[in-house]
């Protein structure tokens, strides 16, 4: 059967941070040579493959003035689109990066992975379940400081009560649930169409803020995420995450790169206020936010135990997880919020833009192709490699 496909069309009015004049946006687009880096500065679009030929690169020298770079013009001027085969294409900002993920850094999100796994995935059984834990370790839950002697006392209490769940143990425990989200190079960006699994049946949007982190484990600047997510598998089992996690076309970032300064830093991620809207084909509508003030862990604590270890010689990218739990019905009482084929989503913040992305499944989302082999022989073919400077031994 065919589907349609939603088409978008990008204005820096609405997909820029409103400051944008003021901003450092670092991202990727294509205009038919291969992916090139590009910096963002007054509307200006910057080429900075001479200067550094990945973004991971350019993020390492940490060098974001545009000397060396090719003034490609105004950002409008470009008619970007996020198809194959438009003569400039906008890709996801980010290229050679590990794409992680922290979750249940929230309390209601904590509540709403107990509810998935005592639901075991049926969405027809959470308001019951909901109800039961809400009113049991709902308020505590919120004001628990993760890893302190009151969660260990709130620990025992739960596992004496029979409610304690691996779920609460990342969301009040020591030690933050952080893994892989997305394989190197295979992220969405502004505009592209977003995947579920079409087997599928429970499935929400999780927007997030996305922190970009050198290989030193330097925060050097953030953008918006989508860490999609599929609620009836991870629910039937914490060990089904990587199907829950990791799919063709599962995870969008962008629009771009917003690069700290002395105007945005990471006291602006600590109170930021993510908004989401998702408008389906249908008529449907659902609005949500996720308050950054409401998180359990530190963003700088978050990216400490990601790198608790663990080395990432191209830096990295993290997933700071959400407020937002969709409980509004969609089709049916009681059954809560999914996604239909044609949603729209988006995502947005005035100080980092927003993210949009529609909705289809992974199967017939644009199949994941370009490997890191791939940018390799085109940055070879381009010359492009020469200009990379070795950042270790």
């Amino acid at each position: 059967m065919e589907r349609d496909i939603v088409e978008i069309a990008f204005a820096s009015a609405v997909a820029l941070p409103a400051d944008w004049d003021q901003a450092i946006l670092l991202g990727r687009i294509d205009s038919g040579d291969g992916p090139t880096p590009v910096i963002v500065r007054g509307g200006r679009v910057y080429d900075m493959s001479r200067v550094a030929p990945t973004v991971a690169d350019l993020v390492a020298s940490g060098e974001f003035d545009t000397n060396g770079g090719t003034d490609l013009g105004h950002l409008d001027d470009l008619h970007l689109s996020p198809e194959h085969g438009a003569k400039i294409r906008l890709l996801s900002p980010i290229d050679l990066q590990c794409v992680k993920a922290s979750g249940v850094t929230f309390a209601v999100s904590a509540l709403e992975r107990v509810i998935e796994e005592r639901a075991r995935g049926d969405a027809s059984a959470a308001v019951a379940v909901r109800a039961r834990l809400e009113e049991r370790v709902g308020g505590s839950i919120r004001s628990v400081v993760p890893g302190s002697p009151e969660a260990d006392a709130l620990k025992a209490a739960l596992i004496e009560d029979g409610m304690w769940s691996q779920y609460l143990e990342v969301a009040i425990g020591p030690d933050a649930e952080i893994f892989t989200k997305s394989p190197t190079l295979s992220t969405i960006g502004w505009g592209g169409e977003i995947g579920i699994r079409s087997d599928s049946t429970w499935n929400n949007p999780e927007p997030e803020v996305v922190l970009i982190v050198d290989r030193d484990g330097k925060t050097v600047g953030a953008a918006l995420g989508n860490d999609v997510n599929l609620r009836d598998f991870e629910g039937r089992s914490a060990l089904l995450l990587g199907k829950a996690k990791d799919n063709n076309a599962s995870c969008s970032i962008g629009p771009f790169i917003r690069l700290f300064d002395d105007k945005f830093g990471m006291d602006d991620i600590r109170a930021a206020e993510i908004a989401l809207t998702i408008e389906g084909a249908d008529g449907y509508r659902l609005d949500g936010s996720s308050s950054m003030d409401q998180i359990s862990r530190d963003p700088e604590d978050l990216v400490h135990q990601a790198m608790s270890e663990h080395q990432y010689p191209d830096g990295f990218v993290l997933f700071l997880g959400t407020l937002f739990a969709p409980t509004q019905d969609r089709d049916e009482p009681g059954r809560g919020f999914t996604h239909a084929v044609g949603d729209v989503v988006t995502i947005s913040n005035p100080k980092l833009g927003a993210l949009v992305n529609p909705v289809t499944t992974s199967k017939d989302a644009a199949p994941w192709n370009y490997g890191i082999s791939d940018l390799m022989r085109n940055l070879a073919g381009r010359g492009l490699l020469a200009h990379t400077k070795k950042q270790g031994a």
